[in-house]
């Protein structure tokens, strides 16, 4: 592999397909701190892109098939029309074409494919280059198997092992958290080197296996290989990511009696180590030494540096080495900027933070980690400095970070607190246009603290439409929030808009969600206003269905709009409902509900409902019903009524009973007549009712003489003892 490293390789001018990750973010713990890569220090400045030498005509010819074919795998289905049009464009493919198309590739699968079918189609014998590339591809995106596979099969194709094949596999396992088959395919390789103990030390350490370390850095050391400053950095980074303070001060001490000096990216791994372990005077002399040694710190010594007297709460000595490393001429990256952010926000030094804020926007300095943003904003609006909160929005904005709803969601919930509701409305506005809720990659979602006291306002201020609207986007992540929905519940009934609330209040007891009882009693006053009587009814079963109990005036006003609307049966069946429920005020509409009822020829419904108020302790006065009945010549309501008085012995006034044989006899209802005057001779004893003959000589000229001979027969009966005439009952009745 020694030679392949000077093969010269021309590649096409494309973006880079595996782009070098931030060193940063690959080895530290949290994303603001400024952890590195031994030996990789980040550069001040973005190198110069190499400048291409002119190509000839063959270059030219083979560019443009690196790059077509490229695009071919990128963007087709593997078929065997595809491996055609490959064949079309690429009639001879060699190593620097091969290695150029595998570089480019974005695809793994496709990249695989297309390494195997040269190989089957015999258009081209791969080399140790091509072999090492896919390699790389292959551990890159975690298809391991298939690497090894190419690994350890290469013995059969004739190729010699290479050394950098393995260190791509033991990296590949490592990044994948497989420690044990790293250390296997590290003790398969025969010649090792310091760059396969490098990586392994590297994979280990990862995981805290610093015993292990320990004891191959030993056999390293027997086997007479020996360790360099890159190993050594490796090292102590490993140690005191372990938190193996001493064990990374004696690697430290036999790397100098090595007479191996330390470089920048050493001391910049025992400074950060020694902070780690608060050790804040320590890293401190390092960083003095460094700098008497003609050491040059670089951003990440800087970084570190602020992020150590960050996390110790000396934000002052923070700044100063925040402008030394202005004045020593080295720019801040991202990270330094959410090191020191952070730490100005918790000091309280909130005008220094928003200075820096801005000096990133001017260089246009957008960090991975948003949470800074909501750091900074959350701190100015708890300090009063709404507009200065306003601007950390526009700063993500102008830095092209996509904003998501908790940034919103806590300028919002600031502004309402202030009481300025137009300015949090501007916000919720662009919050709904823009669909920010519903963003998947929202890492930071509206609380609840914000959107309840906006939804409040705008129901109490006739906008509850445009509550819904927003409100509607955030159930869509799963949002149930029962202030939420009794606001707009009470907004819509408000508003004069009672089928929205109760649509609202459909969905709320269709989730499970508890509404209030003042909710409904505000929509069914809207029914009733709106003249809507049936969707009270409607209102106020979901009420009683939410486990709420009306108060005795709502029902009544409900039965009331109802009676007056002609809808006696449902007024009925609110009236049942009342009763079943215990109410016992405001009961004066049942005596004109239950006339009316017997009154359109609902018998039997009104004597259910007469059955279950004596049930309850409540008795109508029949005598009042019976006589209108039979004014309203009503015989048969009038019939059955008393009948149902006369089963169960209910004493009435004995004038009653005349009125009722009278009208039946005055109708020719002479059978119906004697039926009833039977019963109540039988529950009352004689009666004087003066037109007993008159029925008799009714049923004989009808041909009902045994009929007429029956009654007489009992009327003769009773004469010898009349009956002692009861007034009405001294019971409740209802009014």
């Amino acid at each position: 592999m020694a030679n392949s490293k000077h093969l010269l390789r021309w590649r096409p001018s494309l973006h880079p397909i595996f782009p070098t990750t931030s060193l940063s973010s690959r080895f530290s713990t949290s994303i603001a701190e400024p952890l590195f890569e031994p030996d990789h220090p980040l550069p001040l400045h973005s190198p110069p892109e190499p400048q291409p030498k002119p190509q000839s005509k063959s270059q030219c010819s083979q560019s443009n098939s690196e790059l077509i074919i490229s695009r071919m795998l990128a963007n087709r289905v593997w078929t065997t029309r595809l491996q055609n049009s490959i064949r079309s464009i690429a009639s001879k493919f060699d190593s620097n074409l091969v290695w150029n198309i595998l570089h480019a590739s974005t695809n793994s699968d496709q990249a695989l494919k297309f390494y195997r079918w040269l190989e089957r189609s015999n258009l081209f014998t791969h080399d140790a280059h091509t072999t090492l590339k896919m390699l790389q591809i292959l551990t890159r995106f975690s298809k391991l198997n298939h690497a090894r596979c190419i690994l350890l099969d290469l013995p059969k194709k004739n190729l010699p092992y290479d050394e950098d094949m393995f260190v791509a596999l033991i990296e590949g396992y490592g990044r994948a958290g497989i420690v044990q088959e790293s250390v296997k395919i590290f003790q398969k390789l025969e010649q090792k080197s310091v760059k396969s103990y490098d990586a392994l030390f590297k994979v280990i350490l990862r995981r805290g296996r610093y015993m292990m370390t320990k004891r191959l850095y030993n056999a390293m050391l027997r086997e007479g290989i020996e360790p360099t400053r890159h190993t050594y950095n490796i090292l102590l980074w490993g140690m005191f990511l372990s938190l193996r303070l001493n064990t990374a001060i004696r690697f430290y001490q036999d790397m100098k009696s090595k007479g191996i000096e330390p470089d920048v990216v050493t001391y910049n791994t025992l400074i950060h180590g020694y902070f780690r372990f608060n050790k804040v005077d320590e890293a401190e002399s390092l960083f003095v030494e460094m700098k008497e040694k003609n050491i040059v710190p670089n951003v990440i010594s800087y970084t570190t540096m602020l992020k150590g007297f960050v996390d110790v709460g000396k934000v002052d000595r923070a700044v100063e080495v925040f402008e030394e490393m202005k004045s020593c001429g080295i720019k801040a990256n991202a990270v330094t900027f959410t090191t020191l952010l952070p730490g100005l926000c918790d000091a309280g030094k909130l005008v220094e933070a928003g200075n820096l804020l801005w000096e990133m926007v001017e260089r246009y300095i957008a960090p991975k980690d948003n949470s800074v943003f909501m750091k900074l904003m959350d701190c100015q609006c708890k300090a009063g400095n709404l507009d200065a909160a306003v601007d950390v929005l526009k700063a993500m904005v102008r830095l092209s970070i996509p904003t998501e709803a908790g940034h919103y969601g806590v300028l919002i919930e600031s502004f309402c607190k202030a009481r300025v509701y137009d300015r949090a409305e501007k916000l919720l506005d662009k919050l709904i246009e823009k669909d920010i809720v519903l963003r998947p990659e929202n890492s930071f979602e509206i609380e609840a603290s914000a959107y309840n006291p906006m939804i409040e306002y705008l129901c109490d201020n006739g906008k509850t439409v445009k509550a819904e609207t927003f409100f509607r986007q955030l159930m869509k992540k799963g949002v149930l929030d029962p202030v939420a929905f009794n606001n707009l519940f009470c907004g819509h009934s408000k508003e004069g808009n009672p089928e929205s609330a109760l649509e609202i209040a459909t969905i709320m007891s269709r989730r499970g969600v508890p509404s209030d009882a003042d909710s409904y009693r505000l929509l069914i006053d809207t029914y009733l206003r709106k003249g809507e009587p049936t969707d009270a009814k409607t209102a106020l079963d979901h009420m009683l269905e939410g486990g709420h109990q009306p108060d005795s005036s709502l029902y009544r006003s409900v039965m009331e709009s109802l009676f007056e609307d002609g809808r006696v049966q449902t007024a009925s069946r609110v009236m049942k409902t009342m009763v079943e429920k215990g109410v016992k005020e405001n009961m004066d509409l049942v005596p004109k509900i239950l006339e009316a009822l017997l009154m359109r020829g609902h018998v039997e419904e009104a004597l259910g409902r007469i059955d279950l108020l004596m049930l309850k302790g409540y008795e109508p006065d029949f005598d009042h019903l019976i006589s209108t009945l039979c004014e309203k010549e009503k015989r048969i309501a009038a019939l059955r009524l008393l009948d149902f008085v006369l089963e169960r012995d209910i004493i009435i006034d004995f004038s009653i009973y005349d009125k009722v044989l009278d009208t039946l006899l005055a109708a020719g209802k002479t059978l119906n007549a004697y039926s009833v005057l039977c019963k109540i001779l039988e529950k009352r004893g004689a009666t004087d009712w003066s037109s007993c003959d008159e029925l008799i000589k009714s049923l004989n000229q009808e041909g009902n003489t045994k009929q007429g001979d029956v009654l007489s027969r009992i009327i003769k009966e009773k004469v010898a003892s009349p009956p002692k005439r009861e007034g009405k009952k001294k019971a409740s009745k209802v009014a």
